[in-house]
């Protein structure tokens, strides 16, 4: 019997529909930005975002389409309550990357709403 590889696509990003990683749980693999976390998942409370790789970069924004203030996670990351997680503010969009953003690309991001070249926008 021959065996199958099974290839895994990081990073893994879980959002969560109540707080403490419980409700309803959908799974996004690969570099990836959700313009509008609300429209395209109704309630996330809870996430986790897990890559084989220490470089693998998450990015919180406070606004829709990756704008407002943002704030940044390296590596694997599990956040039990996103309530007030960017100052007194949820997260509106996100950016899941298995690949170093520096701050300055993600500054770029933020002015021009565009995603780099190997990402998909939800």
């Amino acid at each position: 019997m021959e065996k199958t590889a099974i290839a895994q696509v990081y990073p893994r990003l879980r959002l969560f529909s109540e707080e403490n990683f419980r409700g309803i749980r959908r799974t996004v693999r690969g570099n990836v930005g959700i313009a509008n976390l609300e429209r395209r998942y109704d309630d996330v409370e809870s996430l986790t975002f897990f890559s084989t790789s220490r470089n693998a970069t998450l990015v919180l924004f406070t606004r829709t389409n990756f704008r407002g203030n943002f704030r940044v996670f390296r590596g694997n990351v599990s956040l039990r309550d996103l309530d007030d997680i960017i100052g007194d503010n949820d997260p509106e969009s996100l950016i899941s990357s298995n690949r170093f953003l520096t701050l300055a690309q993600i500054r770029a991001i933020r002015s021009s709403g565009n995603l780099p070249a190997g990402f998909r926008r939800l």
